[in-house]
């Protein structure tokens, strides 16, 4: 394929895929070395990865990643995890079964503008270290909270599952908001199901797939886009 694509490409990231595994499936398709993306998502996560081909894009990145995003996160309510998402270690089970009305007050809380802590399993550095090689190695240090601006919805609740919607500005995490919503209700939660679906003007329904880009021979270039 030709080297001189550029532009922007979405895929929608399947579950236990790593933002880099989908450059690198670029990378073999076009042979372009640079392609980045605008904004990771955690290897259990799904939806909508921003895909940068060419310097002339890459170099755009900071542009792209300012940009709002909308998810559709699923809580386990009861059951708190040391990395805030279903791959962690459980580390405190409640059986507090929260009303709606509490559901809905705590997600009132937690509207506007916030004041969110970054989780230690998180790519965010502190002096120059990834927070996560420290919480690794049983670290932990303390964390700045970080200003985001955040609007919730509630999509359904059904015992321990809620499922909600969030728009929120950069830079939010939305295992810590899932967090601090089981402590604000009293009984824990974890993040289960993360899908994000909307970077920006970019939406889940324009992506591909994936699982397309499995394929080295699949033409990308209908699917790249100008900006």
């Amino acid at each position: 394929m030709s080297t001189q694509i550029n532009g922007i490409l979405l895929v929608d990231k399947l579950a236990g895929s790593t933002s880099f595994h989908i450059v690198s499936l670029l990378r073999k398709i076009t042979g372009i070395e640079k392609i980045g993306h605008a904004g990771t998502l955690d290897p259990f996560a799904t939806g909508v990865m921003v895909m940068l081909i060419g310097k002339n894009y890459t170099r755009r990145s900071d542009e792209f990643l300012s940009s709002e995003k909308e998810y559709r996160a699923t809580l386990q309510l009861g059951i708190t995890t040391e990395t805030y998402d279903l791959e962690g270690a459980i580390v405190e089970r409640n059986d507090k079964v929260p009303s709606l009305a509490e559901i809905e007050l705590a997600l009132q809380t937690f509207q506007g503008e916030i004041l969110q802590t970054p989780p230690m399993y998180s790519a965010k550095k502190v002096a120059g270290k990834k927070l996560y090689d420290l919480a690794r190695q049983g670290i932990v240090i303390e964390r700045q909270p970080v200003k985001v601006r955040v609007a919730i919805e509630c999509i359904q609740y059904n015992y321990p599952m809620l499922e909600i919607k969030v728009v929120c500005s950069k830079g939010t995490y939305i295992r810590s908001l899932g967090h601090d919503i089981g402590q604000f209700l009293g009984c824990g939660a974890h993040l289960f199901e993360l899908t994000r679906t909307r970077s920006g003007t970019f939406r889940l329904e324009e992506c591909i797939s994936q699982g397309l880009l499995k394929n080295r021979e699949f033409d990308i270039s209908p699917y790249v886009r100008k900006l």
